[in-house]
């Protein structure tokens, strides 16, 4: 526990440690791959555990507003810009599959962290990140419709099937440690709890990152442009949440929600997508974590203006 703690001092170090091993060491990423679906279950549940069941649901006044932004970020945008994209005829691009993915993922489940390190609310973000993920299956199960991903009805209910096992196993995980281990939900755990999904977060952008470092070698160009999209399309996420919120909002809530907007957690998606439409995303997937981890500077300067 108290080498845990000491790790909590040096969570954003440790993400950009895991980015730059990611991408300088290519053998190791891909490597830790197959890992990233387990890490991510690990790291839902240290979001459960670390705060529980009561402060991660909003209040029954605040219930109305907290569920139509994540309807809106996770369900609503997606399929309106799918629909554009299908309009246009680019659906089947690999990158129109990754805006449309990222737009219905749910928070990342470092999104609370980074509220604290912006100043934004940081409970406004913690229930973001809580009901998107509950909600996530449903929530992405038009989306998925939408999509040319499943072959058939079968493939798409079994796809939400799994995400909602991922989701239920790591709340009821983390239900069963709290009351088994009573110690793991007082305040004092904290910095434990903070440390250890530090390092699960800096381990699951190695393998996150295993195609960034053999993109940089063999196609430079097209790594290049996959990072301007990555980029703008965050930019527009989170820009986008923030005008869009914060006259209805405080300056700390839309601040959170520009978070929550932002950086999603596509990566939860690899427990649904088939392997071989997912395997081409992953260059874009590598990009999508960079800009999210200058989401403390954006986030400032957005308060600022």
């Amino acid at each position: 526990m108290k080498l845990f703690a000491a790790l909590a001092a040096w969570g954003r170090w440790l993400l950009v440690a895991g980015l730059v091993v990611g991408i300088a060491v290519p053998p190791l990423a891909r490597g830790m791959a197959p890992a990233i679906v387990p890490f991510i279950a690990v790291m839902l549940c240290l979001a459960a555990l670390r705060e529980g069941p009561v402060a991660a649901m909003p209040s029954r006044a605040a219930l109305p507003r907290t569920l139509a932004v994540v309807v809106g970020l996770q369900c609503l945008l997606p399929l309106a810009v799918g629909g554009g994209f299908w309009a246009l005829g680019w659906m089947g691009h690999p990158l129109a599959l990754a805006a449309v993915l990222a737009m219905a993922a749910s928070p990342i489940t470092g999104s609370p962290g980074l509220a604290a390190m912006s100043g934004a609310d940081v409970g406004a973000s913690l229930r973001q990140l809580s009901l998107g993920t509950a909600l996530l299956p449903l929530t992405a199960a038009p989306v998925f419709a939408l999509l040319p991903l499943f072959p058939d009805p079968l493939a798409l209910l079994s796809a939400v099937a799994r995400l909602l096992l991922i989701v239920g196993l790591a709340g009821g995980l983390a239900y069963w440690l709290r009351r088994a281990f009573p110690a793991l939900a007082e305040a004092r755990a904290r910095p434990a709890l903070d440390g250890a999904m530090a390092l699960a977060m800096g381990l699951v952008v190695i393998g996150l990152m295993s195609e960034i470092g053999p993109a940089i070698l063999a196609s430079p160009g097209r790594l290049a442009l996959t990072l301007a999209f990555a980029v703008a399309l965050y930019l527009v996420q989170s820009f986008g949440a923030w005008t869009a919120t914060r006259r209805g909002f405080s300056v700390s809530e839309a601040g959170a929600i520009a978070i929550a907007a932002g950086n999603r957690n596509l990566a939860l998606f690899l427990t649904a997508v088939p392997e071989e439409v997912f395997a081409p995303l992953m260059v874009f997937v590598g990009c999508y974590q960079i800009p999210m981890y200058l989401t403390p500077f954006f986030i400032a300067r957005l308060r600022r203006d």
